[in-house]
């Protein structure tokens, strides 16, 4: 093996180029949501899609996102490797993965009717679950395509992130929100105010699928053309699966696919259950994205630039620096997700009502998503703390752990959605994800331990100790903040909502920024006295 290329940016720059890349993307991400939700509100196209995506949005998901399995096992081998082995190793494996993924596209188009009833049994229950159902199906046929594409854009992904390229793929997922938005657009330029009557559902429904589509193939594209510049690879068929590192590629793939697909169905699993419950496929979607869409920079800051760091402390004399690393990718989780997840649950009910209150969403629905914003708020930690842990073992080469505590998670997670519906509706789904979260990441730390020959425990446990604590005073201060405001002010106006919830978040933000500084931590530290220096120069 040829001696692989030394990183050209310092930790600090790989995070800051993602973090901006990847809140343009989010951000535009957002206005998609936002559009949807004036469309439709929590009406029986956005039902319908939501079911309809379940299965190529897992496939996207899963294969195609920044800190997939793919992305995750492209990077993990290129980055050991000279770059002159990159394009017959990435047109190899592209040419693998797509000829496995064509199939599966035309089984998806021709299986449509009963795939649909495999993910929503609830909706044959209704004449209005009926309707959802035969639009779904016709959304499913259109975004099928979606699951070659998936692949596609999972590969592109680790193969531009280990030759060091990070602005394009971590802003490429903007392409898919800004046709969709476009879709829309025209859509509402056509049918005026009447895009929220019901008898426009389907039409509405078949926007959403074409326009979801067009981002997916305009997003591979870009990468594509990105690619072939710094060759890295074209769209060329090469079939010789035993060239070297082709292997080593599939070792890691495989295992992480089938892991982070064990994941995707518990997704599936809540998605059964909610179609039971009215709205909640709809409300669930509207509410994990609020969640998604900070978590989504911080994980790309985080995962992003520690893969392959975590890669090249996989051998064991490098152990000792490799722990060091995973404690300061799991502070800056914590350093992170705690306090925004106090602030998400506290101030849940504003957000919703700023984000999405216009049109056809209206105060009802706020009143329905609002507690499954608080439910996704709680688990931000575990999830992306977990995500951490994924990673290490799949730098370790060892993607067998992870798949079978996900396959562990899976019976758990339905054992949970059956307790916690019952006593709590829709946000009772979103709780049990939040619950098999937190069992993996403990379940991983423990192997973790025993791989690595023991972990500093008690050195970790301080940091996350001292972050709780300011997190749950983050939570009172926002809170007692908001109250204070609302008394004042009122809570009527987009206005009024929108400067309380400034006002409220500042304050919360304010005295956990104040609380971490007499911490002393090395990791707040590092990432200030650099961001200084970005500033000084």
């Amino acid at each position: 093996m040829s001696e692989p290329q030394k990183p050209s940016r310092s930790l600090a720059g790989i995070a800051g180029i993602v973090a901006v890349a990847t809140l343009i993307s989010k951000v535009f991400g957002l206005v998609r949501q936002i559009a949807i939700a004036a469309a439709f509100g929590v009406g029986v196209a956005v039902d319908a899609y939501n079911y309809a995506y379940v299965i190529p949005g897992f496939l996207f998901i899963l294969l195609g996102g920044i800190n997939g399995p793919f992305h995750s096992a492209i990077v993990s081998v290129l980055a050991r490797r000279d770059k002159k082995e990159a394009a017959p190793l990435v047109e190899t494996i592209t040419t693998l993965v797509g000829g496995i993924l064509l199939l599966v596209t035309v089984a998806l188009i021709i299986f449509a009717d009963p795939l649909i009833d495999l993910v929503a049994p609830g909706l044959n229950r209704t004449a209005e679950g009926l309707e959802i159902k035969a639009i779904a199906v016709q959304q499913f046929r259109i975004m099928a395509p979606m699951a070659l594409l998936s692949g596609l854009i999972g590969i592109g992904f680790g193969t531009l992130n280990a030759a060091d390229m990070y602005w394009l793929p971590s802003i490429s997922p903007l392409f898919s929100s800004v046709a969709l938005v476009g879709g829309l657009g025209i859509l509402a330029l056509q049918l005026g105010e009447k895009i929220t009557q019901p008898e426009y559902a389907l039409m509405g429904g078949l926007v959403l699928a074409w326009g979801t589509l067009a981002g997916a193939v305009l997003q591979w594209l870009v990468q594509l053309v990105a690619q072939s510049r710094a060759g890295l690879g074209k769209l060329r068929l090469r079939f010789n699966f035993k060239r070297p590192g082709v292997q080593e590629v599939v070792k890691v793939m495989v295992p992480a696919t089938l892991s982070s697909g064990m994941l995707q169905i518990n997704v599936y699993t809540d998605l059964f259950f909610a179609s039971y419950i009215p709205q909640a496929a709809s409300a669930m979607g509207y509410s994990g994205l609020l969640v998604m869409t900070p978590l989504g920079i911080i994980s790309n800051v985080i995962l992003v630039p520690f893969l392959p760091i975590f890669s090249r402390l996989a051998e064991p004399k490098d152990w000792p620096e490799l722990k060091d690393r995973i404690r300061q990718a799991l502070v800056l989780t914590g350093l992170t997700m705690l306090p925004l997840s106090a602030l998400m649950v506290t101030l849940a009910g504003p957000i919703v009502r700023v984000v999405y209150e216009r049109y056809a969403f209206n105060q009802s629905a706020s009143q329905f998503v609002t507690p499954l914003l608080m439910a996704y708020s709680i688990g931000m930690f575990v999830y992306l703390g977990r995500d951490v842990l994924v990673r290490v073992f799949y730098a370790l080469g060892d993607g067998e752990t992870p798949f079978r505590i996900s396959i562990i998670n899976i019976f758990l997670n339905g054992l949970f959605d059956y307790l916690l519906v019952g006593a709590f509706g829709a946000p009772g789904l979103v709780l049990s994800t939040v619950g098999v979260n937190l069992v993996s990441m403990l379940m991983l730390l423990y192997l973790l331990d025993k791989k690595l020959g023991g972990l500093p425990w008690r050195e970790w446990s301080l940091p996350f100790l001292g972050l709780a604590c300011g997190s749950s005073l983050t939570a009172f201060v926002s809170l007692a903040t908001l109250q204070g405001c609302q008394r004042v002010l009122g809570t009527e106006g987009l206005v009024v909502q929108l400067v309380q919830l400034s006002v409220a978040s500042f304050a919360g933000l304010g005295v956990f920024v104040i609380f971490v500084s007499q911490m002393k931590l090395p990791e707040v530290d590092m990432f200030v006295d650099r961001i200084r220096g970005r500033f000084r120069k």
